[in-house]
């Protein structure tokens, strides 16, 4: 499995790592995780970060009380690639004993898995917060995590999708990728149409300035906002979350720092009272959608314990193989 670079430590490269992918089940680890962050169980220090002209570096770490393993994920976004030839995400994760600190296993992924517990979190988040009956998915977005976020929505809900992207040569490419799902897909350039005609919504771009705005949301509708994962970037328009009935965060203490909340709070429209934990949902302390017509949003800014999870899952599945 993988080379060593000493007894009992694996490097593991990304085609490896996506073998062993379908075997594992990504959203209950990933609610796992959550669950003990919101429980408390979980150790995770603050961001570090590294914002560079051409692109942000992103250094996560931490680990789960009484678990056996802590992680440190360094994942990196560089928008600019695409016209590189090379992809926009790198990065690699790194499992050690809790009890050794020895490096157990060193995964190459290539932020592979960074996007894939993103996608899986999206789910998730879908899963306790979108309405009962979704007329048509919104996708705001054409990347990598647009395609992730709907891969991941297939088995939840398999409904018309309407996908925005600021041009029609990467909307063309995003439908063909998708082909191989069930979904009946339609394009726009026109990004108020997602929440004119679109009751789930996930936005996954690096934007710096709102996309969707408050005017056009319609009671019922849920937003997933998965691309703001900085103090600089949101998608969303600080009004909307004044608007919604629940406001969930994926870690509270997080998203006062970064993110759609961030933003909103800088602007006045909500305050931190108003900040219910994804953690808490999952562990019932905390109800989710409790009527139809709610708005809600769910800012997914990415927690620690995510890689975590799914650095272990993957370690675990390929320890299995051996």
């Amino acid at each position: 499995m993988g080379r060593r670079m000493k007894a009992g430590t694996r490097i593991v490269a990304l085609e490896e790592i996506k073998g062993v992918l379908p075997s594992i089940d990504l959203l209950t680890a990933m609610e796992r995780g959550f669950a003990a962050y919101s429980n408390g169980r979980a150790v995770v220090p603050p961001v570090g970060e590294l914002l560079l002209e051409a692109g942000d570096v992103h250094i996560k770490y931490g680990y789960i009380r009484d678990e056996p393993y802590y992680v440190v994920k360094i994942a990196s976004g560089f928008y600019g690639n695409g016209a590189l030839g090379l992809p926009s995400s790198n990065g690699l994760m790194l499992l050690f004993s809790q009890q050794t600190g020895q490096l157990q296993c060193a995964l190459l992924d290539e932020g592979y898995l960074t996007d894939i517990r993103t996608g899986a979190a999206g789910a998730i988040a879908a899963r306790h917060l979108a309405p009962r009956w979704v007329q048509r998915i919104g996708i705001v977005g054409t990347g990598n995590q647009a395609r992730h976020q709907l891969r991941f929505l297939h088995d939840l809900m398999p409904c018309p999708v309407l996908v925005w992207g600021r041009g029609q040569e990467q909307l063309d490419a995003y439908v063909a990728d998708m082909a191989d799902f069930d979904f009946q897909i339609e394009t726009t350039t026109y990004a108020a149409d997602i929440l004119k005609n679109c009751n789930l919504v996930v936005t996954t771009t690096p934007s710096f300035e709102p996309l969707l705005f408050a005017a056009d949301l319609r009671p019922g509708t849920h937003i997933t906002a998965v691309g703001s994962d900085t103090a600089q970037k949101h998608e969303l328009e600080p009004a909307i979350l004044g608007r919604a009935d629940l406001v969930v965060a994926d870690s509270i203490k997080q998203c006062l720092a970064r993110g759609e909340i961030y933003q909103a709070l800088k602007a006045g429209t909500i305050e931190e009272s108003d900040l219910v934990e994804l953690g808490n949902i999952i562990n019932g302390h905390y109800p989710g959608r409790s009527a139809d017509d709610q708005i809600t949003v769910a800012d997914l800014t990415g927690v620690a314990v995510q890689d975590i999870k799914i650095a272990e899952a993957v370690y675990q599945a390929l320890v299995a193989r051996q």
